[in-house]
């Protein structure tokens, strides 16, 4: 069963995954054109406690991939308007819950 605690951890965790994915895909686009560069990508993982973790990793392919950073930037970005959304809708949950028993 899902408590609120968790349903916001969880939104909290994937904003966080979100934030990190933006970064990263930034990070790769500010840097198209310094010499030697590889990118970047997140590699993401589900955690045991609920939500996901991230981290990181050295690309396999070398060279620049600006549409694929452009499109992890949308993706990431909506990600974290959705996680977003679930927090602020388990928060007025909670508030609704309080408001009844108080």
């Amino acid at each position: 069963m899902i408590t609120m605690s968790t349903l916001t951890s969880i939104s909290a965790s994937g904003m966080n995954a979100a934030q990190a994915a933006l970064d990263l895909a930034s990070h790769n686009i500010a840097n198209l054109a310094t010499p030697g560069f590889r990118r970047q990508q997140i590699a993401q993982e589900t955690s045991a406690t609920g939500g996901v973790e991230t981290a990181p990793v050295t690309a396999d392919m070398s060279g620049n991939a600006p549409e694929t950073d452009l499109v992890a930037l949308l993706q990431a970005r909506t990600a974290f308007q959705l996680n977003l959304a679930v927090f602020r809708t388990g928060d007025r949950m909670m508030g609704s819950l309080l408001d009844s028993t108080g």
